[in-house]
């Protein structure tokens, strides 16, 4: 498969797996978390789904395209474990719907960072909140996702 395919295969599974979990939270109260701005596909994509909820994001460096640029109040600038325990110390926020993008680009470095961030992860989750990840991530009940996505190509968690 080239990497173009391979790339294509990997948004449509990223969308879709965004469109479902949005339907599966979509009765509980909470806010969403983007953790890893990049560009800002995704957090543009949550904010037109979800027009209702709370975007909140969480990225080292604001490098998006200016279209997607977050409110200053919904951006938590840094490394991720401080800015997910800032956030988990903001009084009554619970998040139903975590997008995990995080990455070095070098795959046992990006799966060991998921792994340590995890327990960090949980704290700012509402139970039964829902996690999309490329990267796996531990202490969370795994979901089957969608029909249509092939295992491993994402990754669904249940808080």
């Amino acid at each position: 498969m080239s990497r173009l395919d391979s790339m294509l295969r990997r948004l449509t599974a990223q969308r879709d797996g965004l469109n479902w979990a949005a339907e599966q939270v979509a009765s509980l109260e909470g806010v969403v978390l983007d953790i890893g701005l990049g560009n800002g596909r995704t957090y543009d994509h949550l904010r037109e789904t979800l027009p209702d909820r709370r975007v909140r994001v969480i990225d080292r460096v604001l490098q998006c395209h200016p279209s997607c640029v977050p409110p200053e109040v919904d951006f938590l600038q840094g490394e991720a474990r401080p800015m997910l325990k800032q956030l988990a110390q903001e009084n009554g926020v619970q998040v139903v719907l975590a997008h995990y993008d995080l990455g070095f680009g070098v795959k046992e470095k990006d799966v060991a960072e998921a792994a340590l961030l995890s327990p960090t992860i949980r704290t700012v989750m509402a139970s039964g909140g829902i996690i999309v990840s490329g990267q796996p991530l531990v202490g969370f009940e795994e979901l089957d996702g969608p029909e249509g996505i092939p295992p491993g190509r994402y990754l669904f968690y249940r808080a």
